[in-house]
């Protein structure tokens, strides 16, 4: 996004650019093909969904052309991870390198061993202790849970971005609430899980066998290739 004269736009190409994305298969693929994509623009050209489609198609809730829509349709097809991947901002990690960026963001520790050691705040594990029973869980039911709201612990968008960051969380889907007819309403609440209840703990732990400072190089190799003209710093500054 850019701001100019008081106001945000979003960027992209035209309807008719080559390398323009229209569809959420089109973006799925898009992913599988150069791993790891933010949602929205950022230091590196052409390294974001938004880079990549038309401006216009933004919040038109169309799902065949609306990119936001397609954060949804991505998530709960199980062919990519989604979520706070990249400076605790949104964006896509397909599943070949996924287990890359888990084993360099937990750093050889599953959640239980990390908060043991000292190295997981109590807000955090109020979250991750839900995922003990349930596999999923809406945003607003983890606040509820975890004591978090009115009188209770505080920053809970915080902590469920720096779980996301670490990979302990990732997003499943968005459901709009219902009301005792049925009938949705409101705007669509996120859907959270954990990667191994989404992806299988085979995948997850995948490339436990290297060291996370390997696996930090080889994602930072990777996307140098795939993005010459940008930085090594450009490159770690969008990873966060």
């Amino acid at each position: 996004m850019k701001y100019e004269d008081g106001q945000w736009y979003m960027q992209g190409v035209s309807r008719s650019h080559p390398d323009r994305l229209k569809n959420p298969e089109e973006l799925i693929a898009y992913v599988d093909r150069v791993g790891f994509l933010p949602l929205f623009g950022n230091e590196i050209d052409g390294f974001s969904v938004e880079d990549r489609v038309c401006p216009s198609d933004w919040w038109t809730e169309d799902p065949e052309c609306d990119p936001w829509e397609w954060r949804g349709i991505a998530a709960r097809s199980g062919r990519v991870a989604y979520g706070k991947f990249f400076g605790k901002k949104a964006g896509f990690v397909s599943l070949e390198w996924l287990p890359y960026l888990i084993n360099w963001r937990r750093d050889g520790y599953d959640f239980d061993s990390r908060y043991e050691e000292g190295l997981a705040k109590r807000r955090e594990q109020l979250i991750m202790q839900l995922f003990a029973q349930q596999e999923a869980l809406p945003s607003n039911e983890i606040r509820s849970l975890a004591g978090f709201g009115k009188g209770g612990e505080r920053n809970f968008s915080g902590i469920v971005t720096d779980l996301q960051m670490q990979t302990y969380l990732t997003i499943r889907d968005f459901r709009r609430r219902k009301n005792k007819r049925g009938q949705e309403y409101g705007m669509a609440v996120t859907i959270y899980t954990t990667p191994e209840s989404l992806f299988g703990a085979e995948l997850v732990t995948s490339a436990y066998h290297e060291e996370p400072e390997e696996s930090r190089q080889r994602i930072l190799e990777h996307l140098q290739k795939a993005f010459p003209d940008a930085s090594p710093g450009e490159i770690t500054e969008v990873l966060g």
